[in-house]
């Protein structure tokens, strides 16, 4: 990730000072938003911030809302670009619509240019890994307006042989999955959200991710974005030699307790990207950035120290 400033000190700064996490959802929610046009839908993004660009991609069911507990240390020394994708958070969610991971990272391509962003760093989880992925793809093949200076991969399914999906993950994203997800209800969804997690969602967020879920018709579109799942084996290929090849920083933060994509991930990771950067969180799950979010500042901060300039 290209810096500015150090952040150590700032992130420091942050959390002695006592960043409690009303104080962090305070400084997310003053953040400026905006809408962006995308194919005659709306796409919710939300920006703050000061220094080179940072792009944090949420995953799948949630949203941008995601960030919130890193956003106050990161915004001192970055632009941020939170975008809620297509089926997801406060963006549209049309049910007439070909979901893809391709189609997801058009929309941060379309973000680029209407904000002229032509350097940045990434952060990624979950879905957003694979969108991550994807770009980096584009990038080897000449085919990105804009460079990746570097990519920090959290959670999520980088290597299909060693990911393992929810059992209603790959219901919904089966024949009867639109049949299905009509009994998706909402106590369901927070055990399986909190099921996958080895701390503690903070208080009133789950609820908001369900709220952020089932808004405008949100549960609809489910079964079409897990298509990606299958994606992932598809272009395995492609997306796993897009981070073999990725000719900039990538690293990883993996909550290792994650059912579907901790330990797992984490020595395959090894076993491909060897000598590349791995921070392991014990006693944390699929949500870092939500569990431990002073834990990932902390591994954001070791990645610098690794590589001057970058990290």
């Amino acid at each position: 990730m290209t810096v500015a400033r150090p952040l150590a000190h700032q992130a420091a700064a942050a959390w002695v000072q006592g960043l409690a996490q009303g104080n962090r959802v305070t400084a997310f929610e003053q953040a400026a938003t905006f809408v962006l046009p995308f194919r005659g839908h709306r796409l919710h993004v939300r920006r703050g911030g000061q220094g080179p660009a940072l792009f944090l991609i949420h995953g799948f069911p949630t949203s941008g809302r995601d960030w919130r507990g890193v956003w106050p240390a990161l915004a001192r020394t970055h632009e941020l670009f939170a975008l809620d994708m297509l089926g997801f958070g406060a963006s549209a969610k049309p049910r007439v619509f070909e979901y893809s991971i391709a189609s997801s990272a058009d929309q941060w391509v379309a973000l680029a240019e209407a904000t002229g962003v032509r350097e940045v760093a990434v952060i990624a989880h979950d879905y957003g890994d694979t969108v991550a992925q994807e770009l980096l793809a584009r990038q080897r093949e000449g085919a990105l307006g804009f460079r990746i200076t570097s990519v920090v991969f959290l959670n999520g399914g980088l290597f299909p042989e060693s990911t393992r999906p929810l059992r209603i993950q790959r219901l919904l994203a089966g024949l009867l999955g639109p049949l299905l997800v009509r009994f998706v209800r909402e106590a369901r969804f927070k055990a399986s959200l909190q099921r996958i997690c080895a701390q503690p969602w903070p208080e009133g967020e789950l609820d908001e991710a369900w709220q952020a879920l089932i808004r405008a018709g949100g549960k609809a579109v489910m079964p079409k974005l897990l298509r990606y799942i299958a994606e992932r084996r598809e272009h395995r290929a492609r997306w796993v030699g897009a981070l073999q090849q990725a000719g900039v920083p990538v690293a990883l933060i993996n909550g290792i307790e994650d059912p579907i994509s901790g330990a797992g991930i984490v020595a395959r990771w090894r076993e491909l990207l060897p000598g590349s950067r791995v921070v392991e969180l014990p006693g944390v799950g699929h949500y870092p950035q939500v569990e431990v979010p002073e834990q990932v500042i902390e591994a954001l901060d070791s990645f610098r120290s690794l590589t001057p300039g970058r990290f």
